[in-house]
C-alpha cells in the first residue's frame, strides 16, 4: 500500500517510525471506507488532524516554529502579544481584577508566555483550551520561563469552561484547522467530494451530498446572490456556528478576537477561486494534495470571515471590528517599538518583525482580524486605523 505517498509530489521521505504512525492512520481511515464506503473530506480531515494517538495534532510531534512545518505570527518575535496585550490591557480596566483571558489552542505556548509576560493587569486566570495532551505538555514548558506567580494563573482545560465570566477569548490560527466539507458543482446539481481509496492510495471521488451539506450549499448561494458555476468546487465549514456558539456561550461579557488567514464570503468564492482554498503543510513545504502522509501533514482552510460573523450574532454576540492583521497591529503600536529601539541591529531586528507581520505580501492582508462582544460598551483601539466591516 503507497496511501501515504504521491505520484506528483517531489517531498522528503519521513523516517521510518513517523511512515509507520502515518501507514496506521491510513489503515484506520481505509478500513473505516471499506465499511461505510466513500468517507465526507471532513470525516477524513477531521480523522488526519485530531484521531487519538495518530492525527497531526495529537501525535506528540512537534508542530511549529522553524523546526516544525509553519511559524506563527507569535512565533515572528513579540510584536504581535505585545500589541494583542495592549488590546487586552485596554479591556481589563473595564473589567477589574478578577477577568479572564481563554485561549483556545495554544499551540507552542508562546503567545500565552509573551501575554502574560507583558500584560500590565494580567487576569486572574488564563484558561488554555487544549485538548492536545503532548501539546499541553509542550505548552507546559514554554510557560516555564514565566515567574511562579504568573504560572499560578494558567490552568488548562479540555472543554469550554462551564462557568460564565467576563474577559478576553483569543483564537489565533483556529478556525483554519476546523475539518470543512468539500462540494463540487455539477452540470445536475451539488455534488459532494469524498475520499475513496483504489488499492494503491486515497483519492478523490464523489456522490451526492449528505442533507446538512446540501442545506448549506443551497444557504451559500443565497447569500452570494448568485449560483456558482458548473465545475466551481470550494469548502464550507459546516461544524463552525456549533463551534462559535460552544466556546463563547460561557462569555457573559468581553470579547472573542479571532485572527487567520481568511476572506469576507465574496472574495471567499470569487469566481477566480474556483478549487477551494484547501491547503497542506508539510516541513515548511506547501501543497495541495490532502492524501500525502496523514498525520504528519498539517491540513487547513481559509476561514469565510462573513460565516464566523453571522455565527457570532446568531450566538447572541456583536460585531466588534473586522480589520486586516496590519491595521490591528498598527492600530496598537506595533510600529513604536521599532522606533523605540536601543541600537542599530535590535531596530533592524524589529523591524524585519514587523514586516513579515503588516506587509501585505506577508502576513499584513492575508490575516485578518474579527472582534465579536457581548456587553461591552467600549472603543476598541485595535479595530480603529483600518476598519474593514464593509467588506463582511
Amino acid at each position: 500500500m503507497s496511501s501515504s505517498r504521491s505520484p506528483s509530489l517531489s517531498l522528503p521521505e519521513p523516517p521510518a517510525e513517523l511512515a509507520e504512525l502515518s501507514e496506521a492512520l491510513c489503515r484506520k481511515v481505509i478500513a473505516e471506507i471499506e465499511r461505510d464506503g466513500p468517507m465526507p473530506f471532513d470525516r477524513y480531515m477531521s480523522m488526519a488532524l485530531y484521531e487519538p494517538g495518530l492525527g497531526y495534532y495529537v501525535n506528540g510531534l512537534h508542530k511549529f516554529g522553524p523546526a516544525g512545518d509553519f511559524v506563527t505570527a507569535p512565533e515572528q518575535g513579540g510584536l504581535f502579544a505585545a500589541a494583542l496585550a495592549r488590546q487586552c490591557d485596554e479591556l481589563a480596566e473595564a473589567f477589574g481584577p478578577g477577568w479572564t483571558l481563554l485561549e483556545l489552542g495554544a499551540g507552542s505556548g508562546v503567545l500565552a508566555r509573551d501575554l502574560l509576560a507583558g500584560l500590565a493587569s494580567p487576569p486572574s486566570e488564563y484558561l488554555i483550551l487544549e485538548p492536545s495532551a503532548p501539546l499541553r505538555e509542550v505548552q507546559r514548558e514554554t510557560l516555564a520561563d514565566l515567574p511562579e506567580a504568573l504560572r499560578e494563573r494558567v490552568r488548562w482545560i479540555t472543554a469550554p469552561p462551564a462557568k460564565a465570566f467576563e474577559g478576553v477569548i483569543v483564537g489565533n490560527e483556529v478556525i483554519d484547522a476546523l475539518a470543512v466539507a468539500r462540494f463540487e458543482v455539477g452540470h445536475e446539481g451539488v455534488l459532494e467530494q469524498c475520499v475513496t481509496f483504489d488499492g494503491e492510495r486515497l483519492q478523490w471521488t464523489t456522490r451526492p451530498p449528505r442533507p446538512r451539506l446540501e442545506r448549506a450549499f443551497d444557504k451559500l448561494q443565497q447569500q452570494l446572490g448568485r449560483r456558482l458555476p458548473a465545475g466551481y468546487a470550494g469548502e464550507i465549514a459546516v461544524d463552525l456556528p456549533d463551534w462559535v456558539n460552544t466556546v463563547t456561550e460561557p462569555l457573559a461579557r468581553g470579547l472573542a478576537l479571532f485572527i487567520d488567514y481568511g476572506y469576507p464570503r465574496s472574495e471567499y468564492y470569487h469566481p477566480d477561486r474556483s478549487d477551494g482554498t484547501l491547503v497542506c503543510h508539510y516541513r515548511h513545504r506547501a501543497h495541495f494534495d490532502p492524501f500525502v502522509w496523514p498525520g504528519l501533514t498539517d491540513l487547513s482552510a481559509f476561514v469565510d470571515f462573513t460565516a464566523v460573523a453571522e455565527a457570532g450574532l446568531d450566538a447572541g454576540l456583536e460585531v466588534a471590528g473586522f480589520t486586516t492583521q496590519a491595521g490591528f497591529l498598527l492600530a496598537l503600536g506595533a510600529h513604536e517599538a521599532v522606533e523605540a529601539a536601543d541600537d542599530d541591529a535590535e531596530r533592524l531586528r524589529l523591524s524585519g518583525e514587523l514586516k513579515r507581520l503588516t506587509l501585505p505580501g506577508e502576513m499584513g492582508e492575508k490575516f485578518k482580524v474579527l472582534g465579536l462582544e457581548r456587553g461591552l460598551e467600549i472603543r476598541l483601539s485595535g479595530f480603529g486605523l483600518m476598519s474593514q466591516l464593509h467588506r463582511l
